[in-house]
């Protein structure tokens, strides 16, 4: 069973998406992300983006830890309901409604977003079959709505290749944990 680790709703216990369409963090890799991510400093007030959410457990970690606003991201129904209870457990724990849940696909959140809208975390766990060409894709969409100093954190298999990082967008660091592998990018300075 998935919690949250740390912050005001620590220990929660959160729901799991039934089946094996989706592939949770494990809490070891949700800890050394999150330990990094203290760390860097862009959690507290941030406004977090969690792509392909599946259960929500890295965003609502992220509300639990003193993000401003969290929106999580899933096109899969089983998952989204997952996330909806989720988000739902930690906004009573926190009492507001810090996440919320974007029932689509993420090509179709990222053509909706306005020029105003901006993040300062993104957090990006897409199913393994996603190839290379379509997370360019969206990195590149993100790119105009990345804060001055956000970071954007992708996980995938430790035997997946590096995506190819879009014109305004450069990985600064990559950890391996086992099977799981993350990168972690940064708006360049150009785009700023």
């Amino acid at each position: 069973m998935s919690r949250i680790i740390a912050g005001a709703a620590g220990g929660l216990p959160l729901l799991s998406v039934p089946g094996t369409a989706t592939r949770p963090t494990t809490d070891r890799v949700k800890e050394a992300l999150f330990s990094r991510l203290d760390a860097y400093e862009v959690i507290a007030d941030a406004r977090v983006l969690d792509l392909f959410a599946g259960s929500g457990s890295l965003g609502v970690e992220s509300a639990s830890r003193g993000a401003k606003i969290v929106d999580l991201v899933e096109s899969a129904d089983k998952a989204a309901e997952v996330s909806r209870s989720n988000a739902d457990l930690v906004n009573k724990t926190l009492k507001q409604q810090t996440v919320r849940v974007h029932h689509l696909k993420v090509e179709t959140y990222l053509d909706r977003v306005t020029p105003e809208d901006e993040w300062d975390l993104v957090l990006m766990d897409p199913p393994y079959p996603v190839e290379n060409e379509s997370l360019t894709m969206i990195l590149t969409a993100l790119v105009p709505h990345l804060a001055e100093g956000a970071v954007v954190v992708l996980e995938r298999s430790s035997r997946s290749q590096e995506p190819d990082w879009p014109s305004g967008l450069e990985r600064f660091a990559e950890k391996k944990y086992g099977e799981t592998k993350l990168w972690f990018a940064e708006p360049t300075a150009s785009v700023l």
